[in-house]
């Protein structure tokens, strides 16, 4: 019997390369990878369904499913997870000490929507005090249509504006961005964080919330699963058993498998603040994330209403 034959798209992950070169393979389906940067992924995706199974946003999906015409579901796999305190970047002359010193303020993002960007919303909001209406907003990119709710200051750029030199030069006084702004990289004095300590404060905020914040999901067209309704069972132990492999490259001792000097002593830290699987896939485990995120999409204007788990995951 001839296997299901599926395409798929996603980054270059060590949790993803144990599929891509063959290693584990899903039982009864033929993947043909496609490796691409995520942006791009999910830009093929919103725009032209290109693939059968997909790395996809998180706050995309939730987006796109609340209103109920996206052909994708969820598999309850975890490709991206990130703790984002480190990735609010301030102009070191806008005197911005504390979170609440951003009130006021013009604030740029790249995409309003993206998954990082609510995360950090939200840990600003329901921990500092600080809603998103407090602050100017200003974006650079879009990815689909999108109408912003009332009472929220946000306005498009134009292609010849760079967030980045706003950043630097103090046209904006703060930046959510997924990426290090290149004024940050080249060790520019204009640029720094809003959480120099960020690592203290993101061990805090798990211990607290027990939130390990999930950016990518995967997903596969519903019509596959109509006709092929084990496929997402499948894809899903392939993608656990690849993490596995990942999980034991973390500990290979006898000549380390990362270029990092003390990867050995930063997994064994990992695990003593998080557990062993400190990177769970499925939703027994993901629940509680999956459905914060979901209550954050909504009550910023995102997802037009608060959809259960089982609208956004198969069963």
């Amino acid at each position: 019997m001839s296997k299901l034959s599926l395409n798929i798209a996603c980054w270059d992950y060590d949790r993803t390369r144990p599929l891509m070169d063959g290693r584990i393979q899903p039982e009864g389906i033929d993947l043909h990878f496609t490796c691409l940067r995520p942006q791009e992924t999910f830009s093929r995706q919103v725009q032209l369904h290109q693939f059968d199974v997909s790395e996809f946003s998180l706050s995309y999906l939730v987006f796109l499913r609340s209103r109920g015409a996206f052909p994708y579901i969820g598999i309850p796999v975890f490709l991206s997870r990130f703790f984002r305190h480190s990735c609010i970047y301030v102009n070191t002359k806008a005197e911005i000490k504390t979170p609440r010193d951003l009130a006021g303020k013009t604030v740029g993002v790249p995409w309003y929507p993206m998954t990082a960007a609510v995360w950090m919303r939200a840990f600003l909001q329901h921990d500092y005090g600080l809603a998103p209406e407090e602050m100017r907003w200003v974006y650079s990119e879009d990815v689909f249509p999108w109408t912003p709710p009332p009472g929220l200051n946000l306005a498009r750029l134009s292609s010849d504006q760079s967030l980045d030199h706003m950043l630097e030069s103090g046209e904006i006084a703060a930046l959510l961005t997924a990426r290090q702004p290149e004024p940050f990289r080249n060790g520019s004095d204009q640029v720094g964080r809003l959480f120099p300590n960020y690592r203290a404060v993101e061990e805090d905020y798990f211990r607290r919330t027990h939130l390990f914040p999930i950016m990518h999901t995967v997903m596969i067209r519903t019509e596959i699963l109509a006709k092929y309704p084990w496929a997402a069972a499948s894809l899903f132990r392939a993608f656990d058993q690849a993490k596995q492999l990942c999980y034991q490259d973390l500990h290979e001792g006898d000549a380390l498998k990362f270029a990092l000097p003390w990867l050995i002593a930063e997994a064994e830290r990992t695990e003593q603040i998080m557990g062993k699987d400190f990177w769970p896939y499925g939703l027994a485990a993901n629940r509680h994330v999956v459905e914060t995120l979901v209550k954050y999409s909504h009550e910023q204007g995102l997802a037009v209403r608060e959809l259960p788990i089982d609208e956004i995951y198969a069963a």
